[in-house]
């Protein structure tokens, strides 16, 4: 979008923050960059450029405005819409990737060299892998600087710095200001939020969105189907525990009309980063509600769905291996069955954990602790066993990589050549686990429900004709209809 001159200069004129993380504008006399609803006087149009990405205003001499912190953006919705090798890379780049594996691995994931990642990542965002993960640390930094009591060596630490000194100099060439003055000046303004007071060992934080979020189905689906142990509900927020790199945490997501309240309990500040891109990515947070809702608004029958409750997002997972186990155990029984089936798994194969703040107990058992169970221990039709076991043994010999970084047809390819994988397990997965913003559910009986009741065809193949107008958005699509339906996954807890 930032090559569109015309359309950058209307967004920034008239201040939409819809347009906040599609593009970046540097202001050529200040040397300064800011967020296009920033609310400073705009500057005239010859001394305006617009770049692809924080990373690459960083890279040319911008320095982040005080102002509007465009650093603190939500980031592209773009990057959950493509299924490319670029988009792929900034996904794992958000994940933090570069940081643990470097940009060789990086390639490896992508199945490219470092020099293809290198020159794709710079021809289109203007900046390479380690110029974007390191605007990525100078962000986080940024969030615990002005939003948390650790002190600077743990700030830095847990930013993914590999020394004080860099940590100093890369705040105070983004920001032009040190970390201490970064602090102070927080303070000053009174941008600290509001929180809950601070419990030892935890770090709390607000996640931004694009307005509306309609937290209903997001949390409501997250609640209704939390497995007993790795998730619960309780105080208003959605809890859960996390399997991480360097060690292992407790999250805390409280929907809030203008944030997503995030406290987190790790136990290696070095897994923070990757913790807020995985709490981010479970709750669709970079997406674009105002592209969704107007795409969908144009079919008729859809329209008053989209009008009676905007902004509804796809509710994601944590761990995609994690999500496909349970998308089996879920197969042609109810929530609360397949609730019960994970319960035990995670009873008898999780890895325990300490919550002393809640009820959870253990991490979801990893692909390699199920590969060795014992089939006949499943209260499972023979049938789902067999499809279990072998889901497991791909997940665990990693013949079946599922992830974020995943190429979208090349896992449905892998899932439906698995024996008990039909339409239904492979798009859900594709949907929740994946982030296919386009996968699509026609033979769900909720969809098939729903369209009936709305007048919309309700046969699997004439439904997906009609849905073709909703493409690229159809997962979308499938919340609006799910909502229809007056189940849990639809409501908020109590």
């Amino acid at each position: 979008m930032h090559t569109d001159t015309e359309r950058c200069v209307r967004a920034v004129r008239s201040k939409d923050a819809r347009f906040d993380g599609w593009f970046f504008t540097a202001v050529l006399t200040t040397r300064i960059y800011c967020r296009p609803s920033c609310p400073a006087v705009p500057p005239k149009v010859e001394n305006m450029t617009f770049l692809p990405s924080a990373a690459a205003c960083q890279q040319a001499g911008f320095r982040a405005c005080k102002r509007c912190r465009p650093d603190s953006s939500p980031g592209s919705p773009e990057w959950n819409a493509r299924a490319d090798a670029v988009a792929r890379a900034m996904r794992l780049i958000q994940d933090g990737v570069v940081d643990r594996e470097g940009v060789p691995g990086l390639a490896t994931r992508l199945g490219y060299s470092a020099r293809q990642v290198e020159r794709q990542l710079n021809a289109e965002l203007g900046a390479g892998p380690l110029a974007l993960a390191r605007a990525q640390r100078a962000q986080t930094a940024r969030l615990l600087i002005e939003t948390s009591e650790l002190p600077m060596g743990d700030v830095a630490f847990a930013a993914g710095f590999s020394s004080i000194r860099t940590f100093n100099d890369t705040v105070r060439e983004v920001f032009a200001l040190s970390p201490s003055e970064l602090r102070e000046r927080s303070a000053k303004a009174g941008r600290r939020p509001h929180t809950p007071p601070r419990v030892p060992g935890t770090i709390s934080l607000r996640l931004p969105f694009r307005t509306p979020l309609n937290p209903t189905n997001l949390f409501g689906h997250l609640a209704a189907t939390a497995v007993p142990g790795v998730e619960e509900w309780r105080d208003g927020a959605y809890r859960r525990t996390l399997r991480l790199p360097y060690g292992t945490g407790v999250v805390a997501l409280t929907p809030q009309p203008d944030h997503i309240g995030c406290r987190l309990a790790l136990t290696d500040l070095r897994d923070l980063t990757l913790a807020i891109s995985r709490c981010r990515w479970m709750l669709d947070l970079d997406a674009d509600p105002e592209a969704v809702d107007g795409q969908l608004r144009a079919d008729p029958l859809l329209a008053p769905l989209v009008d009676k409750a905007p902004g509804r997002r796809v509710p994601r997972t944590v761990d995609a291996a994690e999500f496909a186990v349970r998308a089996v155990l879920g197969q042609q029984v109810s929530t609360a069955a397949a609730r019960t089936h994970a319960a035990r798994l995670v009873a008898a194969h999780g890895e325990p954990v300490e919550d002393p703040h809640g009820g959870l107990t253990h991490l979801f058992p990893s692909p390699r602790a199920l590969a060795g169970l014992d089939p006949q221990t499943l209260a499972l039709p023979r049938s789902r066993r067999a499809t279990l076991t072998t889901l497991v043994a791909a997940l665990a010999d990693g013949s079946l990589p599922l992830g974020i970084d995943s190429d979208w047809e090349a896992a449905r390819a892998q899932l439906c050549a698995l024996p008990g994988f039909g339409p239904w397990t492979t798009e859900v997965i594709a949907m929740r686990a994946l982030g296919d913003p386009d996968a699509f559910l026609p033979s769900d009986l909720g969809i098939r429900r729903a369209a009936r009741s709305l007048g919309l065809p309700s046969t699997p193949s004439a439904l997906t004709a009609r849905a073709a107008g909703w493409r690229p958005w159809r997962a979308y699509a499938v919340q609006y209809l799910w909502a229809t339906d007056d189940h849990a996954i639809n409501h908020l807890p109590v």
